[in-house]
Order: structure tokens, then C-alpha cells, then sequence
């Protein structure tokens, strides 16, 4: 279910461009007639402290935000048929430098090569889903998340289980891909399931949808991905958590500057927060995740 390399852990690309574009126009017309559902089912996360008042940075002298993400990575982004550039991570860093009143200058680079490219000073933040992880940290500085990768449980529309309540998980037959770090959050805090190993995404949410499995349990980003493709009537829904504790499903995910740049991670987080404040997350959020991943 998870791709991983040397800078993060990042879910696959389940969807071409043109058939997420496809399935964005289908989850419209879905919206339309079920938003008040989905309105109640789908909460906007939020990462920033309102008791901390963050200062407007000066940025005098400086015009120009080069960002560095990539195109691979639906629906954070991604190349659209039409040759546009989009996704949450593009359309976030374009809120940013309007918040700064700067230009923005989005280059697309290969993932394998991203911190790379922003140390040899060739953008000057990457917004690409990047982890805030200590291997990271020795390359790059981080501003606080902007995202954070939960886990949940997905468990089918006519499903009365609620796995936050007492016992209610006791002896059910749960799906998780296998040596992951959510086979072992599972274990180690829900002691009486039956856990039943899967080797990928796909066949997890086969086995829930044959019934082979009471509910399965893995990352929440994901599984809300999957459920965004899913053109209705829906067959699942995710239940339960969310579930992040960092010790298993790290720290989230942050935009990252080249080492001694605090004048610009200043500026980035004051930015973030500014877009949160003001609602601007939460609808990009919403745009790219309909059915959010908390």
C-alpha cells in the first residue's frame, strides 16, 4: 500500500490525470445530491495553535517563492490531460505566495531527486508530501505539518461495528497489510481481533468487499484516496480514530527549506497558519478530499 524510498513514506498513485479528472466531475455530481452526508462524515483536520500568534515576516527585497514538488502523486499532485499542473499540494503552494504577496514559481522535479534539487539551490521549498521524519531532518528544515497521515479503519456501509467503543472489536476479523506499521499499532493496542495479513491495498479492500474481513485497518490517506475514485453508491466508509500516534505513523508532513533559512521557515509556517485561519485549508481540503482521510 505504501511506497517507500529514502525520503518518505507516500501512498501510490492510484489514478491516471484524465481519469481523476473523470472522477473529480463524477464526485460533483455525487456532492451535489449527498453533501449534507459527506458534510457530517468528513471533518477538516486542523494543525495550528490558535493561542499562538505567529508575526507577518519580513520579506523585503525578496519577489519570487520558487517551490519544487512533483506530478506523480494524485490528487496531491499531478499533470492534468490538458498539460496543467494541479493537486492540493500545488494549489496550496500558490496560497502561500499569495498570502506573502510573492510569485510563484512551481517547477516539477523527480521525486528521487527532490532534496537534492532544493540543496543544490534550485528552488527554495519543497511542498511535495515530504515527511517529517529524523533521515529527513538531517537534509532539510521543516515547518510544522501541514498534513499528518492517520490511520483508519474502513468497514462497508451496512457494518454496525464502532470500533471506538469497549469490546466492540472483540474476536472480529480484521484486514491489514502485513509488516506494516499498522499490523503492528493493531497488535499491540486491540489485543482481541483476529487479524487477517494482506500483501497490498488492493487486495484489503477486495477481501472487505467479499466479506472475507470484518473491517480493515491501515493508512488513512489511502483508504480516502480509494473512496474518493469510488463513483456512487459507495460501498465503505471509514470508521473509527483517527489514529496518530507518531511513534507508529510519524510526525506528519511539512514543507522543507535548506538548512539555516529561518528568515524563510518564518515566513512559511506565518503563511500557513494565515491560510488556515481564513479558511483557505479547509477548502482545499475539501476540494481534493471530499471524503476527508480524519
Amino acid at each position: 500500500m505504501l511506497k517507500r524510498d529514502l525520503h518518505s513514506t507516500r501512498t501510490p498513485k492510484l489514478a491516471s490525470p484524465a481519469l481523476l479528472g473523470l472522477v473529480t466531475l463524477s464526485l460533483i455530481f455525487v456532492l451535489t445530491l449527498a453533501g449534507p452526508i459527506l458534510a457530517q462524515t468528513s471533518p477538516v483536520p486542523y494543525f495550528w495553535d490558535p493561542q499562538v500568534r505567529l508575526e507577518r515576516p519580513d520579506l523585503a527585497g525578496v519577489q519570487e517563492l520558487r517551490v519544487l514538488t512533483d506530478d506523480d502523486y494524485p490528487p496531491f499532485g499531478f499533470t492534468t490531460a490538458e498539460g496543467k499542473l494541479s493537486g492540493f499540494n500545488v494549489d496550496l503552494a500558490r496560497a502561500i505566495c499569495e498570502e506573502l504577496k510573492l510569485t510563484c514559481r512551481i517547477q516539477v522535479r523527480r521525486w528521487d531527486k527532490i532534496i537534492e534539487a532544493l540543496n543544490t539551490n534550485e528552488g527554495d521549498a519543497i511542498i511535495a508530501s515530504l515527511a517529517i521524519r529524523p533521515a529527513n531532518r538531517k537534509l532539510v528544515d521543516f515547518t510544522s505539518p501541514y498534513y499528518r497521515t492517520p490511520a483508519r479503519f474502513l468497514a462497508l456501509r451496512d457494518s454496525q461495528i464502532n470500533p471506538d467503543q469497549s469490546g466492540a472489536l472483540a474476536n472480529k476479523r480484521i484486514g491489514v497489510i502485513g509488516q506494516t506499521a499498522h499490523e503492528a499499532y493493531l497488535r499491540k493496542f486491540f489485543k482481541t481481533v483476529q487479524p487477517q495479513l494482506y500483501s497490498d491495498q488492493a487486495g484489503l479492500v477486495a477481501g472487505l468487499q467479499n466479506r472475507e474481513v470484518d473491517l480493515i485497518f491501515g493508512d488513512g490517506v489511502s483508504l480516502a484516496i480509494w473512496l474518493n475514485q469510488q463513483i456512487a453508491p459507495m460501498c465503505c466508509e471509514l470508521i473509527g480514530g483517527p489514529y496518530t500516534e507518531s511513534t507508529y505513523f510519524g510526525e506528519g508532513v511539512g514543507i522543507a527549506v535548506r538548512k539555516q533559512s529561518p528568515q524563510l521557515l518564518q515566513a512559511l509556517n506565518y503563511a500557513l497558519q494565515r491560510i488556515a485561519e481564513r479558511g483557505i485549508y479547509a477548502d482545499l481540503y475539501l476540494k481534493y478530499f471530499p471524503i476527508g482521510f480524519y
